[in-house]
Formats: structure tokens, sequence, C-alpha cells
């Protein structure tokens, strides 16, 4: 029996992100978070376009920062998020994709719609990982 090789990021990417928007305040990321055991989240504005991406990277580095820290009750998402966000698309090919990831040293990749605008994916490390171990979720 011959194994598929995935393609595209489309065929190993996780839709359906969840997003949090840049005027929410730190603890709702980090609620969302924690709640769905995810690492990072698209950041997008009121009108769902894509923004940004916050992690938990960010979120920890911000409690390792004192004024940071001290300021933490009155920061927003988009005070701690990466923007622009690193992006590719559906039709993106695996191959391509992996090697943006190294080459930026970033665990995902927001997967947008044919406009660049709203987030319709998360492809991440994670998402090679299973398939590497032909994890039945891949």
């Amino acid at each position: 029996m011959t194994e598929t090789v995935p393609r595209t990021v489309g065929e190993l990417m996780h839709g359906e992100p969840i997003v949090v928007r840049a005027d929410a305040p730190l603890s709702e990321a980090a609620r969302l978070l924690d709640q769905h055991r995810i690492h990072g989240l698209p950041v997008v504005d009121g009108e769902g376009a894509l923004v940004g991406v916050v992690s938990q990277t960010d979120l920890v580095r911000a409690r390792a920062t004192d004024h940071l820290w001290s300021s933490w009750p009155g920061l927003s998402v988009r005070h701690l998020m990466t923007s622009p966000a690193l992006t590719c698309r559906v039709d993106t090919p695996v191959q391509e994709a992996i090697g943006l990831m190294e080459l930026n040293r970033v665990h995902r990749l927001v997967v947008v719609d044919e406009q660049g605008r709203r987030p319709v994916g998360i492809f991440s490390t994670t998402d090679v990982v299973h398939h590497l171990v032909g994890a039945p979720d891949a």
C-alpha cells in the first residue's frame, strides 16, 4: 500500500481557526489559548481581516517583562501581536510552507482566503509531525 504524500497545505491544515480580535484584552487571548489547547491565534480586526498573530510565547514574554506585566490589565492583543502575520494559501505546496516556517523560525502559518484577508485555517509544525507519524487525525 502506498501512502499518499500531501502536496498542499489544504491537505494538512486545520480549518475554521479560532481567532481573537485585536482590541480584545490579553486575558481573552490567554483564555482562548488555554481553553482550546492551542499555541497561537490569528488576530483579526472588526471586519474579520487578518492583522497579526499572538502566541503563548508572546504572553510569556509579557509576563517576564516588568513594564508589560505591570500594564497587563490595560493591554490588548494588538500590543503584543506579531504583525504582519506570516501567511500561505490552501494551495501552497507543503514543502514551500515548511520552508517558510523554517526560514522565519515560526511554528505556524495562517492560511488565508484567495484575497489574502481572512483566516481560513492554520498550518503548523504539529500538522507536519502528525503526518510524519501517521496520526489518524492528520
